[in-house]
């Protein structure tokens, strides 16, 4: 492997891909829309362009010899112009159960040489609290008691990168999760407790946490999903697997360490 097209690049994940991919001496050429706010080290090649421009794609994935895929849309549309103008070798960010759209982006890819990387919940994305905790001490959301193995992005990222750099992963779907199931309750006491500052949990009904989604942009059928998801794991935790100290030799990056990393975010 000698050159590696990242499309992400300047996400949360796809920055620790690209320097997962560095320090392996390989060639990165990351797929992006505005260059001069890219921030990315001064080695990586830098192609300008929109997901939505499969022109655009093709140009970026010239003489690549794998690309990484993060689809940020709630939907397939337009993804199967874009998938055929990638490179051979394709290693996917989907979603741990692989429905929904993200299943149907793995059909598009499934005759290709693909890996499917399938993390649950993203630590990250409870820095969406973040404003509600340093403004009132209140965080709104339906469920507290909803457990979740939350994944580190960085573990994220080291898998996604051993899979791009080895052809032992192709064909393979790589299901991988945080080491533990923690409850929205719990992750926000770990938070309260990191930054010392008192956080008190106002419940949702399903019906505003659906609005509150619907308020931010989001699909009405993505918003019933998520509220209808999120019940079940009040009883029925996400899973946790041991796929990332299986394929990475280290054990996976427990929410508390997320936390405390981000701890100033919080306060």
């Amino acid at each position: 492997m000698s050159t590696v097209l990242v499309i992400g690049a300047t996400g949360r994940t796809g920055r620790h891909i690209v320097a997962g991919l560095r320090a392996a001496g390989v060639t990165v050429r990351a797929f992006v829309r505005t260059p001069d706010r890219a921030d990315l080290p001064a080695d990586v090649e830098l192609v300008e362009g929109d997901l939505h421009d499969p022109a655009a794609v093709r140009r970026a994935a010239v003489g690549a010899d794998a690309a990484f895929l993060l689809w940020p849309w709630f939907s397939s549309e337009g993804a199967a112009a874009v998938v055929a103008e990638l490179p051979r070798r394709v290693v996917y960010l989907s979603t741990l159960n692989g429905g929904g759209f993200w299943g149907e982006i793995e059909d598009l890819l499934k005759d290709r040489d693909w890996t499917f990387v399938r993390p649950s919940g993203f630590a990250v994305n409870t820095l969406a609290w973040a404003e509600q905790i340093r403004s009132t001490g209140v965080v709104r959301l339906p469920y507290p008691e909803a457990a979740r193995s939350l994944i580190h992005e960085r573990d994220i990222a080291s898998v996604a990168v051993l899979a791009l750099l080895n052809d032992d992963h192709i064909g393979r779907t790589h299901e991988i999760t945080g080491p533990e199931a923690i409850t929205q309750a719990d992750q926000l006491a770990t938070i309260a407790e990191l930054t010392g500052t008192p956080i008190r949990i106002e419940p949702l009904t399903d019906d505003a946490a659906r609005q509150e989604m619907l308020d931010q942009g989001a699909d009405p059928l993505l918003a019933d999903s998520a509220v209808t998801y999120w019940s079940t794991l009040v009883h029925t935790p996400e899973p946790v697997t041991t796929t990332v100290p299986h394929l990475t030799g280290r054990p996976a990056l427990p929410y508390a360490s997320w936390a405390a990393e981000h701890a100033d975010k919080f306060r």
